[in-house]
This record gives C-alpha cells, sequence and structure tokens, in this order.
C-alpha cells in the first residue's frame, strides 16, 4: 500500500528532507554571499589605503603656477617624486578662491594642511617651474621643494592579499559546483556516502500499524525486528540473524512504506538511501560510496540500511556492456556484493532493499548470504483493501454510513496508492461541492477519475458519432449479460471521460486461476461492441481499437503462454526469467509461429461469431438499450435488470465464487482478468478518440 503521512497522533513523520537532527552548533557552509562581502572589504581597503589623497583637492600645474607667484604658497612636499603635497599660507586662507579648502571635512575644523595634491612629473623639471614662478619674489618669501618618500603599508598588502584571496573565492566556487551538493567542501566527500540516518535523535513516526493490507511481509519483517530487540531469543537456538531481506512487488504496493515501519519499530540507527545515490560521474565514486556506507554501519551496529531501486545499481552484469568500457556500475555492484558477504565480516548489519524489477538483477546478488529472503508486496487483496481504506480514511471527515467493505470491492486490483489516491480525490470532490462530509458519491466520482480520467461533457460528439458509440457499449453490456463467465456489469456510459468517448464497467471476480471457457467468455463481451456496430450499421468503425489489442494480447496468451490450445499442446514460451528481453530470436521455430498466429485468429473468430449471434438473437434488446443510453447517457445494472429481466447463470456464478459479493454497486472496476505475465488490459471498451465511419445515420 502507499504512504500514510501522518502517524496516530497527527504528527507529520521527519521523513522527506530527512537526515539526522540538526544539532546546536552552526554549520559552516559557503554562500554566494561570501563574494560580496569580499567586494566589499576591498573597497574599504581601497579607501582606506587612498585615504591620504582624498582629504586633498587636485590641482593643476597651471592654477599651481599662479599660485606660487602670487606668493599664496606656504609649503610643497614631493612625495616619492610623484606627486607633490601644496600647503597654502594661512593668510591666504580668507580669499574667495579657498573656501573649498578652508575647512576640515564635515567638523567645519580649520584645515591646516597640505589643502591640494599635484602631479609633478619629471622631478627637474618641476623645480624648474617653481624657481621661475618664484623669480619676482623676494627672497625671504621664497620656498624650497622638500622631497619626502613614503611607504604604502595597506597598498602592499592588498597587492599581495587580494589576487590569492580572488583565487581562492573563485577556486570554492568551482568546486562547489562541480560536486554538485548543497554544502561547502563537498569536492572532499565525493566519495562519501550519501545516506541519511535516522537514530534517537531523528527517529521516524511510522509503524507497523501504519501499514495496512500486508499482514504476510509484515511477520516476516518484524521477525527482523525482534531478532535486533532481542537476539538472544535466537542465538541460544543457534540461529543466525538474517544478511538482508529484498522487497519486490508492483509500484505503489508499499515497499518503501514498509522500510520506514521497520524504521520507526526497531528503534535501532537506520540508513537510508537509494540504488541511484551510487551513482556519479567520475570513476570509482560509486565503489567508495559503498564502502563508506559499510563503514559508517559497522560503526552505528546493530543498524538497518535500506537501499530503495536497487535495480539502478543491481542489474546482471555483463548486459549491454560496450568492448572495452569501463562499467562504473559493475564496479559499484562488485564492491556492495563484497560488502554484503565477502571476507570481512558484517555482523549486525541488516540490508532491506525494495525493488519493482527482480528479474533484472545480478543472480550473485539475490542468492542466500547476501539476501537470505525474498518478500513479496503484491496487491492487496479484499480484506487488505479494506484495511488500506481505514488508514487512508480515519483522518478524513465521511459520512458515517459510508460502506468501506463495498469501496474495496469496488476497486479490484487498486494498489495501496491507487487507493490512497481515490480516498484524496474524494476529499477534493466533496470541497468542490462545499460538502461537510465525504459521501458515497463522491467515492463513486473519484473511483471513475482515477480509472477513466475528468469526465469531459462538454466534448463535442455529432449525432452520428454519439449513435454509433451507444451501440457499440451497448453491445458490450448485452453480450457480458447473456454470458456466464463474463464479469457483471456495473455501468455503461457514453459520456466521454480521460481519452475515452465511452466505456463500460465492470466487477470482475477475484480469481487466482482462470479456465479456457472464462477466457473465452471475456474475449467474447470484449468483441460485443464491434459485433454490435457490424449488426446494426453493417459496417464497422475505429473505436474497437483498444478492444481488438485486449483479445489479440489474451489470445496470445491463451497459445503460447498458458498452453490452452490443442494443436500447440502443452508448451509455454513465456520467459519468466526475463532472458528473451534481450534476445533477437524467438523460442520457436517459425513453423510453430505460423501455427500459433493461425490458432489465435481462429480463437478471435470464434470470439466474434459468438458475439454476433448473441445480439442477433437480442437485437430488440440491444436496439432499446441503446436507445436507453442514448437518452440518459449513463445506465446502470438496475436499467438492464428491467430490460432483460434477471441476469441468466447467476445463481451458478454466485456458487462457483470463492468469496460471494454482496449486491453491485453504481462504480466501476478497473481489473477485468487476471492474466499475471500479460500487459495491462485496457481500462474502457472503445478506442480513445475513435472515429467512426462516415454516412452512418
Amino acid at each position: 500500500m502507499s504512504e500514510n503521512k501522518q502517524g496516530q497522533d497527527g504528527k507529520k513523520p521527519l521523513l522527506g528532507g530527512g537526515g539526522n537532527k540538526p544539532s546546536g552548533k552552526p554549520k559552516f557552509g559557503f554562500s554566494i554571499y561570501w563574494i560580496y562581502a569580499v567586494i566589499a572589504i576591498i573597497f574599504i581597503a581601497l579607501q582606506v589605503s587612498g585615504s591620504f589623497k582624498n582629504g586633498m583637492a587636485e590641482l593643476k600645474m597651471k592654477d599651481f603656477i599662479e599660485m606660487v607667484k602670487a606668493n599664496e604658497v606656504e609649503k610643497i612636499v614631493v612625495v616619492n617624486e610623484s606627486f607633490a603635497k601644496i600647503t597654502i599660507r594661512s593668510s591666504s586662507l580668507d580669499k574667495e578662491k579657498f573656501e573649498k579648502i578652508r575647512e576640515k571635512g564635515i567638523s567645519k575644523e580649520a584645515n591646516p594642511g597640505p589643502h591640494y595634491t599635484l602631479t609633478t612629473g619629471p622631478a627637474d623639471s618641476f623645480e624648474e617651474k617653481v624657481k621661475e614662478a618664484q623669480a619676482e619674489l623676494p627672497i625671504e618669501d621664497r620656498i624650497e621643494v622638500d622631497y619626502v618618500t613614503e611607504n604604502d603599508i595597506w597598498g602592499g598588502i592588498l597587492g599581495w592579499l587580494l589576487p590569492i584571496g580572488l583565487m581562492v573565492v573563485v577556486w570554492i566556487f568551482i568546486m562547489r559546483r562541480m560536486s554538485g551538493g548543497a554544502g561547502g567542501g563537498q569536492i572532499f566527500n565525493i566519495g562519501k556516502s550519501r545516506a541519511k540516518l535516522f537514530d534517537k535523535d531523528a527517529q521516524v513516526s511510522i509503524n507497523f500499524n501504519d501499514v495496512a493490507g500486508l499482514d504476510e511481509a509484515k511477520v516476516e519483517l518484524n521477525e527482523i525486528v525482534d531478532f535486533l530487540k532481542n537476539p538472544k531469543k535466537y542465538t541460544t537456538l543457534g540461529g543466525k540473524i538474517p544478511r538482508g531481506a529484498l522487497l519486490v512487488g508492483p509500484p505503489g504496493t508499499g515497499k518503501t512504506l514498509l522500510a520506514k515501519a521497520v524504521a520507526g519499530e526497531a528503534k535501532v540507527p537506520f540508513f537510508s538511501l537509494s540504488g541511484s545515490d551510487f551513482v556519479e560521474m567520475f570513476v570509482g565514486v560509486g565503489a567508495s560510496r559503498v564502502r563508506d556506507l559499510f563503514k559508517q554501519a559497522k560503526e552505528k551496529a546493530p543498524c538497518i540500511v535500506f537501499i530503495d531501486e536497487i535495480d539502478a545499481i543491481g542489474r546482471a552484469r555483463g548486459r549491454s556492456v560496450v568492448q572495452g568500457a569501463n562499467d562504473e556500475r559493475e564496479n559499484t555492484l562488485n564492491q556492495l556484493l563484497t560488502e554484503m558477504d565477502g571476507f570481512e565480516s558484517n555482523n549486525g548489519v541488516i540490508i532491506i532493499a525494495a525493488t519493482n524489477r527482480v528479474d533484472v538483477l545480478d543472480k550473485a546478488l539475490i542468492r542466500p548470504g547476501r539476501f537470505d529472503r525474498q518478500i513479496m508486496v503484491d496487491l492487496p487483496d479484499l480484506n487488505g483493501r479494506k484495511a488500506i481504506f481505514k488508514v487512508h480514511t480515519r483522518n478524513l471527515k465521511i459520512a458515517p454510513n459510508l460502506d468501506l467493505e463495498l469501496l474495496s470491492k469496488q476497486t479490484p486490483g487498486f494498489s495501496g496508492a491507487d487507493i490512497a489516491n481515490v480516498c484524496n480525490e474524494a476529499a477534493l470532490i466533496a470541497a468542490r461541492s462545499n460538502k461537510t462530509q465525504i459521501d458515497r458519491q463522491d467515492f463513486n466520482d473519484a473511483i471513475d477519475r482515477v480509472i477513466g480520467g475528468l469526465e469531459k461533457k462538454n466534448k463535442i460528439v455529432s449525432l452520428n458519432e454519439k449513435k454509433v458509440i451507444a451501440y457499440h457499449e451497448a453491445g458490450h453490456a448485452t453480450v457480458s449479460w447473456f454470458l456466464r463467465y463474463a464479469s457483471p456489469l456495473v455501468k455503461v456510459t457514453i459520456v466521454p471521460r480521460g481519452q475515452s468517448l465511452g466505456a463500460a464497467w465492470y466487477l470482475p471476480e477475484e480469481r487466482q486461476i482462470t479456465t479456457t471457457e472464462q477466457l473465452m467468455d471475456e474475449m467474447t463481451a470484449t468483441l460485443g461492441g464491434r459485433a454490435a456496430e457490424h449488426i446494426i450499421f453493417n459496417k464497422v468503425s475505429t473505436g474497437a481499437l483498444s478492444d481488438l489489442e485486449k483479445v489479440t494480447k489474451q489470445a496470445y496468451a491463451m497459445v503460447s503462454i498458458y498452453g490452452l490450445n490443442d494443436k500447440i499442446g502443452n508448451l509455454s514460451y513465456y520467459d519468466s526469467s526475463g532472458q528473451s528481453d534481450y534476445s533477437f530470436s524467438k523460442p520457436y521455430s517459425e513453423k510453430t509461429a505460423e501455427l500459433i498466429d493461425a490458432e489465435v485468429k481462429k480463437l478471435s473468430d470464434m470470439a466474434y461469431e459468438k458475439a454476433k449471434n448473441l445480439l442477433t438473437e437480442h437485437k430488440e434488446q440491444l436496439i432499446k438499450l441503446a436507445e436507453k443510453l442514448i437518452e440518459k447517457e449513463v445506465i446502470y445494472r438496475e436499467d438492464l435488470e428491467e430490460l432483460f429481466g434477471q441476469r441468466p447463470y447467476e445463481a451458478e456464478r454466485l456458487a462457483d465464487a470463492y468469496q460471494a459479493p454482496k449486491k453491485e454497486d453504481e462504480v466501476t472496476s478497473n481489473v477485468e482478468s487476471d492474466l499475471a505475465p500479460v500487459a495491462e488490459e485496457p481500462k474502457t471498451e472503445l478506442n480513445p478518440g475513435g472515429v467512426p465511419p462516415e454516412g452512418i445515420s
């Protein structure tokens, strides 16, 4: 089943952004604001280094000569033979042209000087100009040019530190970008494990009470948890703790949720990461991260390591490898195999992994000693779905008369994630209608929404197309009503939903095995739509595409997989190991392939003829049903009982069923048979976007 996002106390678990609980010490990390701070420091330093000049005004040589001739200059000091500091006589500061330099800064104090700076040029030439300017002055008023040397300490320091500092900042920035991490110095930790640690400081709040519908899997995992809590109970008898457990099952069945529940129950350090966390562009990083992961795990033992989607690194070696290339994934897998069961022992470290594709995993990875247990997490049965509905509705405001058992019967083949989606959609639909409680109709609409898609009442459908669709769906309903092993009809609609123009919904039995007669009746009911078009209009449309796809797959499965054909015999060409996916040749000869094709066509023709015969026999009822469907657009089982009477073979069907269902509801189902190796069956009986033939009246 899917995750329940809240525990029993209503608080959200510490998952998702997870990891260790932050300690009180602040973490040191690189930030882009460091660059701004460095630039600000450089600016301030430059301001300080130039403070000697900033207090003085610049003076032109022409104006300086005029001041010297007017005997307004008191002192001339040449600094480092590059510029001069000019001090004006105090008796001349009262003049209007010296108003700007008379006072010092914002303090309004008298400026003692120097007052100006002057670029001198060559020292000899400058001194000659000063002498010429003072030629007409009295000897006692003439001034000498003084020369001094000043060392720029700040400028020297900045000259050395600024380039080095800028290089360090740029280097850190580039390394941070290359490492792709969120903290500083990640380039040095690129070979470290990225596993999130959940321990006493960051516990998981989910437990086995939040997991419903997976009782068998919980028993297996609970034994591992009990072993960690009470090891002496098992070691006194000579038992050893399992090295690993592999959770296998379809998407959405609750594998990751089970791992979270184990973390919440065990109360031991729990490392969580994904198979893709080992993958990196650099050679050797994956193997390094595996070593670091197990090093941390040994230090925390006893502990649990959970690797989600382990097929990212655990695929069988030797497949699709370029000649002469270095396969980094295989190196990572080799290191994982060694760490799990190699020369060194890993006592106290339990590995839990999850995957949807156990068939592609390397045989050395799933052998006993590494993964001692393979726990199948399958789609929930009737009781499991009921338990899952209880978990996902306990935080919803549902109507008191809502029958969860009936909802579980209406959703065969649903995973825990699907059920969680149905509950959420029902809440949204009820809120959209401004209801205070979620009632049965909201769940009915939610199931329709999840299976068929969004209802499109405003989709433009011509009258001819609507008539063809109505007879097509009426054909499905009529044929399935009079067949013994066909699934019970729940609802027929010609309202476009998702990409479908119409649909017939059934409530299939939850069978573990299926007979030839049951498969043939299902194929006949599937072809009832096209047969109805042929009988009424004497022509067929493209609307039966999904029907033909389903029938073709089912017929090929009967002949080449299940051994249900007399001419082929008791042979099955199905490869459960998945090796045939990488082969370009078929496991049978061309002559056998021709025979298989002929037998498949024969089965399809038999089902089609049977459907036409049934509809010809009940043609009047077919027409009445189609007309009523055109009028109401949606009809239910009760409407068919009014037109057709009680369904034949109903008593025998209920007697043969493993669990006799209660009164059927007015909602839909998305499973029409349980052909395990065959691809999923189409949810609807009408081709999405099917175009009817032109000229139909």
